[in-house]
């Protein structure tokens, strides 16, 4: 499979794969965040779902895939920092925000600034027409989140830090995608890199949930937790794993703005499964986030 991923590097199959990756990882995405800002704590279900994943990628990482390059275990470090404060501004973001506001801002800010950072350091620039492709994108995530704004009841008090939350974690977003992009392109094997991000991705949220859980007066019941955090976990694999696949095959910067189509999944997702109202205004937002996600691949 490895030898198979790296002969499509840089070729028109290569890219195409690539393209079903990213949009396999979106909708996915969507699920997870669902997952996260669901029925229990934030903190929580992260906190079980990093543990799961961590569980399952131990034997993976110790025994199965080839051993990190010396190089690599720098990478790692670097990575397991920036995903640490990630996910600690994210966790504050969902605690303050509705989720049908804050995770558009989120993903919304991701891309803009993943598209300039690939530019530095892979040297990749998007044509006009690309980039009027993530204006329409961006402008159809951001009218998305406010009207979302103007809708909601609930946590309306703490929708100001909230909203600045969801800026910073979406640059987190951006320094990550740029960041792992360039591990999984600095190791021979790229599941080597995903194996190893799992494992050592996974120490640090369960810690901090566990003083969570001890310091709550309402302590919820850990089985339905763990279930969630189980299926979270899997998600994860195969969301992370198909974009970061995605971002060795192809473009960073493409990669990342078809990934924060996301945004549209979640919103189908409280339609059909929440039985959220969606209306037509939501659906024209949808729909432009759907679009500039198309002008950007044709202008690729």
């Amino acid at each position: 499979m490895s030898s198979w991923i790296t002969s499509l590097e840089g070729t028109d199959l290569g890219h195409q794969l690539a393209l079903i990756l990213a949009v396999s990882a979106a909708i996915l995405h969507a699920f997870f965040g669902a997952l996260q800002k669901g029925r229990h704590d934030p903190w929580l279900s992260r906190g079980a779902m990093d543990f799961c994943y961590g569980l399952i990628a131990a034997p993976f990482a110790l025994f199965v895939v080839p051993w990190p390059e010396p190089h690599m275990w720098l990478i790692f470090a670097g990575m397991f920092v920036i995903h640490t404060c990630y996910k600690i501004a994210q966790g504050y973001t969902y605690s303050k925000g509705a989720y049908t506001v804050v995770y558009p801002v989120v993903r919304g800010t991701g891309p803009l600034f993943t598209v300039i950072g690939a530019g530095f350091v892979f040297g990749e620039h998007f044509t006009a027409q690309q980039w009027f492709g993530v204006g329409v994108l961006i402008t159809g995530i951001f009218g998305l989140a406010a009207y979302n704004l103007r809708t909601i009841t609930i946590g309306r008090d703490t929708m100001v830090p909230a909203l600045m939350l969801a800026v910073l974690t979406g640059g987190f977003v951006a320094v990550y995608t740029t960041y792992d992009a360039y591990g999984i392109r600095a190791t021979a094997d790229p599941f080597t890199f995903l194996a190893w991000f799992f494992f050592l991705d996974g120490f640090v949220m369960p810690v901090v949930a566990t003083v969570r859980y001890r310091r709550m007066m309402d302590r919820p019941d850990l089985l339905p937790l763990m279930k969630r955090g189980l299926l979270g976990g899997i998600i994860a694999y195969f969301s992370f794993g198909f974009i970061m696949l995605a971002t060795r095959l192809d473009n960073v910067g493409e990669a990342a703005v078809l990934r924060e189509t996301s945004t549209v999944f979640a919103a189908l997702i409280g339609w059909l499964v929440l039985k959220e109202k969606v209306g037509p205004r939501r659906l024209a937002l949808m729909a432009l986030i759907a679009l500039g996600a198309v002008i950007v691949e044709m202008g690729g």
